[in-house]
């Protein structure tokens, strides 16, 4: 498990296939199974072993939008629940943020992407954040600088255009 900054916090990753990996990190942060996890990529492809064949249009709108703080739903490939949650879709994005993505590329996959902190607390702004949380297994922390996001990033359902988070 890895820490890195990206546009609005420093994240958590993992390899989204390693099982033991994606348990190590919810628990760590404390987060209920059935919520599910994002993935980040540099680019499209690190995605589609997780996701059935998108529609043109659909992929359009995404890599219209990428790289940058938007994330999108889309239908999932049969994954384990610990990735999905309770839900058939997946949640991807494409950072803007130049270590999270050089992260994703250098990993040659798409890898989990969730903020540093534990359930109801608050994220990690920095690396001085990040040093005073007490993170058992996180295993490394790549350094660099968040960015100037002031929230989230947004997610959207890629098939009706609802906005789940704003």
């Amino acid at each position: 498990m890895v820490a890195y900054p990206t546009e609005y916090c420093y994240g958590l990753g993992c390899d989204p296939t390693n099982r033991e990996a994606v348990r190590k990190l919810l628990r760590i942060k404390q987060r209920a199974t059935q919520r599910g996890l994002i993935l980040i990529g540099s680019v499209l492809a690190q995605f589609r072993p997780f996701i059935w064949p998108i529609k043109p249009e659909i992929r359009s709108r995404l890599l219209a939008s990428w790289p940058g703080p938007t994330t999108w739903l889309v239908p999932a490939r049969p994954l384990h629940k610990l990735i999905t949650g309770n839900h058939r879709t997946i949640a991807l994005r494409i950072p803007e943020h130049p270590v999270a993505r050089e992260l994703c590329t250098l990993s040659g996959t798409a890898i989990v992407s969730t903020s540093a902190n534990r359930r109801g607390r608050r994220p990690a702004l920095g690396y001085r954040d990040l040093s005073r949380m007490h993170l058992p297994g996180l295993d490394y922390v790549v350094s660099g600088t968040v960015g100037n996001a002031r929230r989230p990033s947004a997610i959207i359902d890629a098939k009706t255009g609802e906005f789940i988070r704003q």
